[in-house]
């Protein structure tokens, strides 16, 4: 269970060792991941959930641009709902891009450099986009591309349109993500695949031997760290 493997790397953390960041994502896939730890977390002793809040340290791996701090339609309103709120995380110890930057080429490479300053991604969350993103590096897309602003597909703002009442054309146009090359960096990967509508894309991405840079998640297969955890209905 992944829940049960991150909650033994955030063990990790009441260690001598040099703590590196989580590497998070959102999206429905995400939810039950977050609920599940959330609630190992919260059995822990009052002091070693006061040590996890002390060193506790993230770096999301996208966020819209356009979007006020506080829209609840955001990636940080997510995070905070599913698990810096229900844990009592320090706000500023959940690290997300800059969503109200005026300029998103600046901001994400300010958000790029805060990454590299606490010492990159030790464990990074990935879901898998309809149209093979990850983050949101969408196709086609080098590996050695690092965090941006980029203009957003027609399929990733349909695939989005859910969290903005079904209305794509409310879905904002360009976010900032992390680049491949931030998310290759990490340590270990985690790629999480659910559901049905995901079967199609997970298999093209099963089928390949080697990288194919119209499928951004293929990057992974050159990673010597990647687990990949999905249900049945993911890989009818």
């Amino acid at each position: 269970m992944l829940a049960a493997h991150l909650e033994r790397h955030l063990r990790s953390w009441q260690g001598p060792d040099p703590l590196k960041p989580l590497g998070l994502a959102t999206g429905r896939t995400m939810e039950p991941l977050y609920r599940t730890l959330v609630e190992r977390l919260l059995s822990w002793s009052a002091d070693e959930l006061e040590a996890l809040r002390a060193r506790w340290c993230s770096f999301n791996l996208d966020e819209y641009l356009g979007l006020s701090a506080d829209d609840p339609r955001g990636y940080r309103a997510y995070m905070t709902h599913h698990l810096a709120a229900p844990l009592g995380l320090p706000a500023s110890a959940v690290h997300l891009p800059d969503s109200t930057a005026a300029d998103g080429a600046v901001a994400a490479r300010r958000y790029g450099e805060q990454l590299s300053c606490c010492g990159g991604i030790g464990l990074q969350l990935l879901g898998l986009g309809s149209n093979g993103h990850v983050g949101f590096n969408e196709p086609p897309c080098p590996p050695d591309q690092h965090c941006h602003a980029v203009e957003l597909t027609p399929a990733t703002r349909q695939q989005n349109a859910v969290l903005f009442d079904n209305c794509v054309e409310a879905v904002p146009l360009r976010a900032i993500t992390l680049g491949l090359w931030e998310i290759l960096e990490a340590a270990e990967i985690h790629l999480v695949v659910t559901g049905a509508a995901k079967a199609g894309i997970l298999k093209r991405l099963l089928d390949l031997t080697e990288p194919d840079p119209a499928l951004p998640a293929s990057w992974l297969l050159t990673h010597p760290n990647v687990w990949l955890w999905c249900d049945a209905a993911a890989l009818v």
